[in-house]
């Protein structure tokens, strides 16, 4: 695979606020990347210098081999940015939205209509075309924005929260496009809060805080890098804190914490099966309801990964 998508050392500085600082990342062709991080972290404004819309303070960037800045001329054909706004023209209708747009890329005659049309097709608007945009809901004007940046085929999509505030169904359907877009080889960089939807739809992720990147790699490495030793979560019908403490007396047991009406047992670095938690608690004559090893996802990663400033 060629690499698409590429900062080095890329730095932003507005005065003495250093929006981005240093950072490199590297996507390759027909990834999902998944960009989280806490508001004000420099995800969008990360985006908007692959965008060609901001100029590094120094370092480079560059998309389909073409630096930003030097090339933008060469990257803009190449690239379909949705901002976390949806913009102007709201007085038109779909069709004559989208038309618009496809003449400003030069695309003309029966090419256009049929542009149009399939891109219509494609994000589940054709029913919607003679309809005025400013009545669309906003999970409709969020699909027609991903319309519109993909009348010239670009190869790269970049996306600013393409969810936000968006219903579960919308979220949904959008989810579903951009999995349609990626079978369809678009390399995509995609910002989002919303983190179980990014760990269905990204092939890898990027963790960024106070403009720095703490973690670049894909959805298992993150896990794996986020998980602390083994812990195992317990549940008793009855008698928790007698529980809490047979387990504390235990040989391999490092700690015992109690959350939310469970045990949450934290096992020594060189324990890996815990079983033998199951057996202390039986011979206690305590009766086990539910014994199972954490589950770390990618919320909880994010959580341990990162302490919550900003700038």
């Amino acid at each position: 695979m060629s690499t698409i998508v590429q900062t080095i050392n890329l730095t932003k500085r507005y005065g003495k606020l250093v929006a981005l600082s240093n950072l490199n990342l590297k996507i390759e062709q027909g990834e999902c990347f998944g960009y989280i991080g806490p508001n004000g972290a420099g995800k969008t404004t990360t985006i908007r210098i692959l965008a060609t819309l901001l100029q590094p303070t120094w370092g480079e960037a560059k998309v389909c081999g073409h630096t930003v800045g030097y090339e933008s001329r060469k990257i803009r054909p190449l690239i379909g940015y949705v901002p976390d706004y949806f913009g102007a023209y709201e007085d038109m209708v779909v069709q004559e939205y989208l038309e618009f747009f496809a003449s400003a890329y030069g695309i003309v005659g029966k090419q256009r209509a049929r542009v149009v049309g399939d891109v219509l097709e494609l994000t589940d608007l054709a029913y919607k075309r003679d309809a005025l945009v400013n009545s669309l809901s906003r999970g409709m004007q969020q699909r027609l924005s991903v319309a519109r940046v993909l009348l010239h085929d670009p190869k790269v999509l970049l996306l600013d929260e393409p969810a936000s505030g968006l219903d579960p169904r919308a979220r949904i359907e959008m989810r579903e496009l951009l999995k349609e877009l990626r079978r369809m080889g678009k390399t995509i960089l995609i910002s989002s809060h919303i983190l179980p939807e990014l760990a269905d739809l990204c092939t890898t992720v990027g963790v960024l805080e106070r403009g720095e990147l703490l973690f670049h790699g894909t959805i298992d490495e993150i896990i794996r890098r986020a998980k602390l030793g083994t812990r195992v979560e317990v549940q008793v019908t009855t008698g928790q804190e007698q529980a809490a403490t047979v387990l504390r007396g235990l040989t391999g047991v490092k700690g015992v914490e109690a959350n939310n009406g469970r045990l949450m047992v934290e096992l020594a670095d060189d324990a890996r099966d815990f079983s033998f938690l199951a057996r202390a608690l039986l011979d206690a004559k305590l009766p086990l309801r539910e014994l199972r090893e954490e589950q770390v996802n990618l919320e909880t990663a994010f959580m341990r990964l990162t302490k919550g400033n900003v700038q």
